[in-house]
């Protein structure tokens, strides 16, 4: 383990890889982020559910293998090319992250710290257990305080860039459970795709993104539904790739 990273589960060649980059809120005793500690539970700082969820996807045996984001997104967010400005946020969904204002030094030392350590653990793992489907997951505000009075009433949404072999089957499975599903909504995988791109598309490794809406998975219960939800997608969708 690594405090950039945590793995549930034991990862499998031929198997599925479960990776979520912002399953943590977490924030190291070392580093102020200068802002309101009760921000740590809100959507700007993890996704929130996601580390449940992915845990209950490991213990029902629909994913081998889980690689989970040790930190909050707001002292790195690991779904960002390393060189984008928003791998370490300055402000967020209207709240300003003041500890983010960093040299030089001070930035390299956050990304050599936790950004390179997690996206080169999910390299080693892809390279020592290469996985036949990797599923990318996060969760998403019902809305944004920035943007109140756009709606977002999808319960969930599938994310991809150029290779979309699994997004229809996802979108299809989902939907067949009674969800509204969202194809590339509440935001498009074309747009906000770094760790796919990088790992799953970057090694023709057939993947689907998952946004899960955080009101749906705030309590346990939630929680289990929509992993028996995706357990059933996952399989589901499994059947496309030999295909």
């Amino acid at each position: 383990m690594s405090e950039a990273w945590r793995q549930l589960g034991t990862p499998r060649a031929g198997g599925i890889l479960l990776i979520a980059d912002h399953a943590s809120n977490h924030v190291p005793a070392d580093i102020d982020l200068c802002i309101d500690p009760a921000l740590l539970i809100n959507h700007i700082a993890v996704d929130i559910g996601v580390a449940e969820v992915a845990a209950l996807l490991v213990a029902r045996g629909a994913v081998d293998a889980a690689i989970l984001g040790g930190v909050s997104r707001l002292v790195v967010d690991c779904n960002r090319e390393e060189d984008a400005p928003g791998v370490l946020p300055i402000a967020s969904d209207g709240h300003a992250v003041p500890g983010n204002a960093l040299d030089d030094a001070g930035r390299e030392a956050r990304l050599a710290r936790f950004f390179r350590p997690y996206h080169a653990h999910i390299e080693a793992t892809i390279a020592a257990h290469r996985p036949a489907m990797i599923l990318s997951l996060h969760s998403f505000t019902p809305s944004l305080a920035a943007h109140a009075d756009q709606a977002r009433p999808w319960q969930v949404g599938v994310l991809y860039n150029d290779d979309d072999r699994l997004a229809a089957p996802a979108i299809a499975a989902l939907a067949a459970e009674g969800l509204n599903a969202g194809d590339q909504l509440p935001y498009s995988g074309k747009l906000l795709n770094a760790t796919m791109n990088r790992h799953a598309e970057g090694n023709a490794i057939p993947y689907v993104g998952i946004e899960m809406r955080q009101d749906l998975i705030g309590d346990s219960a939630g929680q289990a539904l929509f992993a028996e939800r995706l357990a059933r997608m996952i399989a589901k969708v499994a059947l496309n790739i030999a295909s």
